[in-house]
């Protein structure tokens, strides 16, 4: 008679499988203030999350998070079976995965964190700790400058002590002197017409088309004629250097018109108008962290998931 083994599933070792590691920023981020590992610490989990959550828990930090990386790196369960395990783990209060925005000025990013945690934890400590979390990651604004007038005149009690003493000032009597003649003031010069009318940028661009390709060589008249639908090209955000090449790309072996084909190319090949962006609320703090649903990977505000789950992943429940 076969007998079934009812004693708990060991503790995964991650230490002598090869596991990858994340990307700079990405991966595995342990919770602070974590208890000593226990033998018991996942006894109440079933058997598939039991072993995934002692494999993930002896994983170090950085170490890749994703489905397939924990696939491969244990055999006893696949990529589904692993992302299963790991949404039960997000609902027993093990792991949050978190989009962080890292990096300050021009060069951030957004990363990929699972944060971990041996001990379940409740939604109202997760939800701190993120809070916490993202006012940690938060740039510490630069103390502003004291406005210029502010050391200009010193007050009287705080004249500096060390400033040399100023000799006494020796008074001359007035002379009488010749008065002097006034000066005739100098005419502005009459500015040139060349001056006064200045080619447009649209304008250059077209009179430059032909010295960048002869093909498509225009007369005075004719970029008149097409000034204003180039300018449009700059009023929709473009540079010069953008027109020119959207104008001379792709070229035909012969252009029998160029003024047909320049006028073409701007009604044709005009980008878009982008919608103005709102402008920023001044004061208005920037999201820096977005937790994400275990479930289907939405990122939102970490006061809208409960249990790692987004609204429409709790109504829909384990497929």
């Amino acid at each position: 008679m076969a007998v079934s083994d009812l004693s708990p599933t060991p503790r995964a070792s991650a230490s002598s499988r090869s596991h990858p590691k994340a990307k700079p920023g990405y991966g595995k981020r342990s919770v602070p203030d974590q208890r000593p590992p226990h033998e018991g610490d996942f006894a109440m989990l079933p058997e598939r999350e039991r072993h995934i959550a002692g494999y993930v828990d002896a994983l170090p930090e950085g170490a890749a998070m994703d489905i397939k990386s924990l696939a491969r790196s244990q055999p006893l369960y696949g990529q589904m079976a692993v992302g299963s395990a790991l949404r039960a783990l997000g609902v027993a209060g093990h792991l949050r995965h978190v989009r962080c925005l890292s990096g300050e000025g021009g060069q951030v990013r957004w990363v990929t964190r699972t944060f971990w945690s041996r001990a379940a934890r409740d939604n109202e400590w997760w939800d701190a700790f993120l809070a916490a979390e993202e006012r940690r990651s938060a740039p510490q604004e630069a103390a502003a400058p004291p406005p210029p007038w502010v050391h200009a005149v010193p007050a009287a009690s705080e004249a500096p002590a060390s400033l040399p003493a100023q000799p006494p000032v020796t008074t001359l009597p007035q002379q009488r002197t010749a008065e002097p003649e006034p000066q005739p003031q100098p005419q502005p010069e009459p500015e040139s017409e060349a001056t006064v009318d200045r080619p447009s940028p649209a304008f250059l661009v077209l009179a430059r088309l032909g010295r960048t390709d002869s093909r498509l060589a225009l007369s005075e008249v004719e970029c008149a004629a097409l000034e204003r639908a180039a300018a449009e090209w700059f009023a929709r955000g473009v540079d010069a250097g953008y027109l020119t090449r959207a104008l001379t790309a792709g070229l035909p072996v012969s252009v029998d018109s160029s003024f047909g084909f320049v006028r073409s190319r701007l009604r044709d090949k005009i980008p878009p108008r982008l919608p103005a962006t709102a402008p920023a609320v001044p004061g208005t703090p920037v999201r820096r962290l977005m937790v994400e649903c275990t479930e289907c990977g939405v990122p939102g505000r970490p006061e809208a998931f409960r249990d790692g789950l987004c609204r429409p992943c709790r109504r829909l429940g384990p497929a």
